[in-house]
């Protein structure tokens, strides 16, 4: 054994994995069932021997908001609750670009394009579909970012014209296990998200997929969503962490998760995954107080997503920069270089003058004035959806 944490059950899985074997179903359903602090350790270690010592951050900008024709229980964009979220067409290049530079400035390696709706349709939306190409041009050429999309279905066509504009990771997530998937969303199914990962990946984009942790799921139900994920073949596995938005199903049914789940799921995910980026995303900050953020990194995790989220506001680079740093890492400068003292001396100053700071908030002030009824567009949404 090259590192042992004296809990038999952890130590044996990690010897396999150090020796190359990919964990199981049943290793992933042992080790959930083990105490936090081996576990811990373990993801850690697994971190250690397969990655780089750093953390990988990403931004993202909500590129269209609202009037989403879909049914996900945990979304504030969907047309079916009445959530009170602004809502806007597609922001455009020019506001796209905006927001993947303050990205840049600070110090992300990747900015993702997202558009929360069945699917940005070339055949049915083409002037959208023109407007998401041109946006990814802007930001490939005029920023040092890996550029990143989340658009929804996919047909091969789209997903080859993606791959050839030079989007590196296509993020659809998969939520949750194939059990628990229609507890949460009814207008589809896990079977189509998860062609779209395939069609995705065989038209040569790497592959961003993850869940949302805290919606009423099972120990059991997070090992399958990772087994899952594992089938399919992935790079990066975002952990969001639900952040109850009023409106929504999920936040009337008031489920909780424990600060050692969260870091328990994030270990065992890093044993099953040891060679893609585990990154923690959406929720963290209502999830877990400030003193406890760093405590997943310490498990295993070598990825944020930092700034603000689709309808609910992040943390700042500068935060973020701390508590990769609290936990004996470094940020990620593979892509853009940059200088950490720097993003958090502009924040300070930033900060005294009350200027927003994140990368989507950005975009998403610069959409104001575009806001539109949550209800405008759902007819023509839930008649395109079937097609889409």
């Amino acid at each position: 054994m090259v590192y042992e944490t004296q809990n038999q059950t952890i130590d044996d899985a990690l010897e396999r994995v150090f020796a190359g074997e990919r964990l199981d179903r049943t290793d992933g359903l042992a080790l959930i069932a083990q105490p936090v602090e081996p576990l811990a350790e373990a993801g850690a270690a697994v971190r250690d021997r397969f990655g780089d010592g750093t953390v990988d951050s990403c931004s993202i900008v909500n590129a269209k908001a609202g009037n989403c024709a879909e049914d996900c229980g945990f979304c504030a964009q969907s047309v079916h609750f009445d959530t009170g979220i602004d809502t806007y067409d597609f922001l455009g290049p020019e506001k796209i670009l905006e927001a993947a530079k303050r990205a840049e400035r600070d110090g992300a390696q990747r900015f993702g394009i997202v558009v929360a709706e069945r699917g940005v349709s070339k055949e049915h939306r083409p002037e959208e579909w023109s407007e998401v190409i041109e946006s990814i041009r802007a930001v490939r050429d005029e920023c040092a970012l890996e550029v990143d999309a989340s658009l929804g279905i996919l047909t091969p066509e789209e997903a080859e014209i993606l791959a050839e504009e030079g989007i590196n990771h296509y993020n659809h997530n998969i939520e949750t296990s194939p059990r628990y998937f229609p507890e949460i969303i009814d207008s589809h199914s896990f079977e189509e998200r998860v062609h779209t990962l395939e069609v995705a990946k065989e038209a040569g984009m790497d592959l961003c997929a993850g869940v949302i942790l805290g919606m009423g799921e099972t120990p059991t139900d997070r090992v399958d969503a990772a087994i899952s994920l594992q089938e399919i073949g992935i790079s990066s596995l975002p952990v969001n962490v639900l952040n109850p938005v009023a409106g929504t199903p999920l936040a009337e049914q008031g489920v909780e998760i424990s600060t050692e789940e969260i870091i328990k799921t994030v270990a065992v995910y890093k044993l099953l995954h040891p060679e893609s980026r585990v990154r923690l995303t959406g929720g963290r900050e209502v999830n877990l107080e400030p003193e406890e953020q760093h405590l997943p990194l310490e498990a295993g995790a070598d990825g944020l997503l930092t700034g603000d989220y689709l309808t609910t506001e992040g943390q700042s680079a500068g935060e973020d920069i701390e508590i990769i740093e609290r936990a004996g890492l470094e940020p990620n400068q593979s892509v853009n270089e940059f200088d950490p003292a720097e993003v958090k001396a502009r924040e300070r100053r930033a900060t005294e003058e009350s200027v927003a700071e994140t990368a989507a908030g950005t975009a998403t002030e610069a959409a104001a004035g575009t806001t539109t009824s949550a209800t405008t567009e759902a007819d023509a949404r839930n008649a395109e959806s079937s097609d889409d």
